[in-house]
């Protein structure tokens, strides 16, 4: 098991964050011995309301959809085993809490490779479905739900379930993206892609508007499977929507070995480096910020740099350095992630830039991408075709909280929505406004499960929750 998978073995009661490190609860911890045991379930304490659980597995939910308040949660990265493997047909079915990074362990070497994947290869395969995770290829794959052939779901009354796109479909439909509500992915199976390496040929292209962009965007989505961009939200004036485009398509069979970087054995190494402790402070500031990204901008000497890199720097560059979420200090982080319709995302995406920029709480970690045509399957799926921009914002308090609310406005105005797997503080008018199925999937949501964000954002549509300071 890699030393990231979260191996510490389950108490009584133990206090647990997501990955911003702004919400810290203590959970009763409930242990997982195999997927073919009954759920546990936490003792009845005598009054009318029974203790709630949630799966949860390894952490790397920004906010507090993996986390349950007052309730339990169960440790879904125990069940970490692979049931079974076609390398002629790349068809993998493995229990749920298998990491992504075990995957691609077993895979790669055998040509295949994961059909999408977030930015982080230290999630497990039920918190993929759960949060119906996307990546930089959305335009061409759709997100990770889109591959999933089926899953066994165990609910609290003991019934299994298998669900697929044509047994127990409904479920299917409410478990990809249920944040974890509908039951336990005990196993899932999986489509592969084939790969005839490990390595990825890109592009990483300097633009200095939002136009160019959008231009670079459209070009790009024929011939590139692969397509992300850093972005540059600390400047207003010309520099506001500089950044760095990359596109990439997996390497050929046959390469250019001259090509490959000096280096590389070093760079695909396993991480073993990482940040040792909690500074007393955020090491992320309005000064450090402007510098970062002034020199990140002009990293590349030419406007257009072509290389051949490994999978891993290319798809997981923070993975390089664990625990890299403490460098925001004691207070943590937010990630705030948007998706808003195509007819709206130049001039909504320049409100979201301008109003960050002017408020001097810029991110360094500022993610702009295109989410394409392909249908999620997922009743509260994230994806939808349109323009998502993603950014990590130091725990500042009220002040953050004004910024936020900001941005909710310019979103909410074009028809977008927020990430629940990113969240960690909007309220039940915007999460309900974003995701109008959220009625319907709540008849899926098994009675003995719950989390922090779905008591916040399935109540009374008032506003969002109180400011974290």
């Amino acid at each position: 098991m890699s030393a990231a998978k979260a191996t510490q073995p389950p108490t009584a009661t133990q206090v647990r964050q997501s990955w911003g490190r702004v919400l810290r609860e203590p959970h009763e911890i409930l242990g997982l011995s195999s997927r073919h045991a009954p759920l546990p379930m936490p003792a009845d304490r005598g009054d009318a309301a029974q203790p709630t659980v949630l799966p949860f597995g390894n952490g790397r939910s920004y906010g507090d959809s993996n986390l349950n308040p007052g309730g339990a949660l169960l440790m879904a990265g125990q069940l970490d085993r692979f049931i079974g493997f076609d390398p002629a047909t790349g068809v993998l079915r493995c229990e749920g809490g298998v990491l992504l990074h075990t995957i691609l362990q077993l895979i790669v070497p055998q040509g295949w490779f994961l059909p999408v994947t977030p930015g982080t290869q230290f999630v497990t395969v039920g918190g993929a479905i759960a949060n119906d995770v996307h990546g930089k290829n959305h335009h061409v794959a759709g997100s990770f739900g889109n591959h999933v052939r089926c899953f066994e779901l165990l609910r609290s009354d003991g019934s299994r379930r298998l669900c697929s796109p044509t047994e127990h479909a409904d479920w299917y439909a409410a478990t990809i993206g249920g944040l974890g509500l509908t039951g336990l992915i005990t196993w899932a199976e999986i489509q592969l892609r084939r790969v005839a390496n490990p390595f990825v040929d890109s592009e990483s292209i300097r633009f200095r508007s939002l136009e160019e962009f959008f231009e670079l965007s459209a070009a790009s989505e024929r011939d590139f499977e692969y397509t992300v961009s850093w972005i540059d939200c600390a400047f207003e004036g010309k520099r506001l929507g500089r950044g760095l485009f990359n596109r990439a398509n997996h390497a050929p069979a046959v390469i250019d070995t001259s090509r490959v970087p000096k280096g590389l054995s070093a760079a695909v190494a396993e991480a073993t480096r990482r940040v040792p402790i909690t500074p007393p402070i955020s090491l992320v500031n309005s000064l450090s910020l402007k510098s970062f990204n002034t020199l990140y901008f002009h990293k590349q000497r030419a406007d257009v740099v072509r290389s051949l890199a490994h999978y891993r720097p290319f798809f997981y560059p923070l993975d390089a350095l664990l625990e890299w979420n403490r460098i925001y200090g004691p207070r943590g982080f937010y990630q705030y992630q948007s998706v808003v319709p195509p007819e709206r995302a130049l001039a909504t995406t320049r409100q979201m830039l301008q109003a960050i920029a002017h408020s001097g709480m810029g991110s360094f970690l500022a993610v702009l991408k295109q989410f394409g045509a392909p249908p999620s399957r997922g009743m509260l799926s994230f994806p939808q075709p349109g323009t998502t921009l993603a950014l990590d914002f130091p725990n500042s308090g009220p002040k953050l909280m004004r910024l936020f609310d900001e941005l909710d406005r310019i979103v909410l105005a074009a028809g977008g929505r927020l990430y629940p797997a990113k969240d960690g503080r909007i309220g039940a008018a915007m999460f309900q406004a974003g995701h109008p199925q959220w009625r319907a999937f709540s008849e899926f949501v098994d009675p003995r499960f719950s989390s922090g964000f779905w008591r916040r954002v399935s109540g009374p549509s008032s506003g969002r929750a109180a400011e974290n300071t």
